[in-house]
C-alpha cells in the first residue's frame, strides 16, 4: 500500500407460540335462543383471509406514499449524510481521472474520494499515467514538485522488487497486480467558501498485492483514513497536501480466502466507480 454475509453461525431457539381458539362474545342482554337460530362463529380460515386482505391494503397504501418526502427531517439525526441524487453529472472522467467538481461541500467530498482512488490505483505504477494523475489531482503550483517526488518513489527498483513488480512497474508473467481503494465515506472537516479551501477526510479500504500461484505478496485488505487539504484552482478542487492514518478497522470475518485465480478474475471483471455526492 502506498501514497504516503451478514450471517450467523450460532443456533437460535425460539419458543413455540401458544395457539388459542377464537372466542365470540355476544352483546350484553342477548342470547342465542332457538328462535334466532344458531350463532355462526367465523372459522380460523376466514379470519386469516381477512387479516391478509388488511395487510395487503396497508402495504399498497404504504407503497403509494413512498414517494412522499414532505415529512420534516429529524433535526437530531446522524451527521453522516447519504448521497442524494441531483440530476447533474458531477464530474468529467474523460481523461481517466474525474475532474470538474462543483465549488460546494459535496463537490469537495467527491473530489477527495475520486482523487484518493486515482492516487492509490495501479495507474500510479505506470510513468505516463502517473504524470496525468498528478497533473490532474494536485494544484498547479505544486504538481511539478509532487511529480518529481512520486517518480522517485514509484521508479525505485528496491521498492518495486519489494512489492513483487518488475522494473517497469508491470506484474510478473502469470500474475495480476491489484491496487485499489474503495471509499466508505467522507467527512468535511473544514470548508471555507470565501477562501476556496476545504479539508476532507476519506475513510476507505484497500486491496493490494499480486494475484498469482507463486506470489509472495498475495492480495490483502487494509483500512485507512486520508485527510486531504483542497484548494479551488483552475475552476476545480485540487490537492495541496494530505496525510494518512490507519483505520478505523472492522473485525474480520471467518471467510474462505479466494484463490489467486479467482482474485485475478475479479480484478479483470469488475471495474471501479466514479464517486460523487
Amino acid at each position: 500500500m502506498s501514497i504516503g454475509d451478514e450471517g450467523y453461525d450460532d443456533e437460535r431457539t425460539y419458543a413455540e407460540p401458544r395457539r388459542a381458539g377464537t372466542r365470540i362474545r355476544l352483546p350484553e342482554g342477548e342470547t342465542a335462543d332457538a328462535g334466532r337460530g344458531p350463532v355462526v362463529r367465523p372459522g380460523r380460515s376466514l379470519l386469516m383471509i381477512v387479516g391478509v386482505v388488511v395487510l395487503l391494503i396497508a402495504a399498497i397504501a404504504f407503497a403509494v406514499r413512498g414517494g412522499d418526502d414532505t415529512a420534516a427531517p429529524d433535526a437530531k439525526g446522524p451527521d453522516a449524510r447519504a448521497t442524494a441524487p441531483s440530476g447533474v453529472d458531477p464530474v468529467d472522467a474523460g481523461t481517466g481521472v474525474p475532474s470538474g467538481f462543483p465549488r460546494t461541500e459535496q463537490g469537495a467530498q467527491s473530489a477527495a474520494a475520486n482523487y484518493l482512488v486515482a492516487l492509490t490505483g495501479d495507474g500510479m505504477y505506470v510513468a505516463d499515467i502517473r504524470t496525468d494523475i498528478v497533473d490532474t489531482v494536485f494544484a498547479p503550483d505544486i504538481a511539478a514538485d509532487r511529480r518529481a517526488s512520486l517518480d522517485a518513489i514509484y521508479s525505485e527498483p528496491e521498492f518495486l522488487e519489494r512489492i513483487g513488480l518488475q522494473e517497469d512497474g508491470a506484474a510478473p508473467a502469470g500474475s495480476t497486480f491489484v491496487s485499489r481503494a474503495n471509499p466508505i465515506g467522507t467527512d468535511v472537516v473544514n470548508y471555507d467558501e470565501a477562501e476556496g479551501t476545504a479539508t476532507v477526510a476519506v475513510w476507505y479500504v484497500t486491496l493490494f498485492g499480486l494475484s498469482g500461484e507463486d506470489s509472495r505478496n498475495p492480495v490483502t485488505e487494509a483500512w485507512y483514513t486520508n485527510t486531504f487539504q483542497l484548494r479551488w484552482a483552475d475552476d476545480d478542487w485540487k490537492v495541496i497536501d494530505f496525510d494518512q492514518q490507519d483505520g478505523p478497522t472492522p473485525v474480520g470475518r471467518d471467510q474462505r480466502a479466494s484463490s489467486a485465480e479467482e482474485m485475478a478474475e475479479a480484478q479483470n471483471r469488475f471495474g471501479g466507480f466514479t464517486y460523487a455526492r
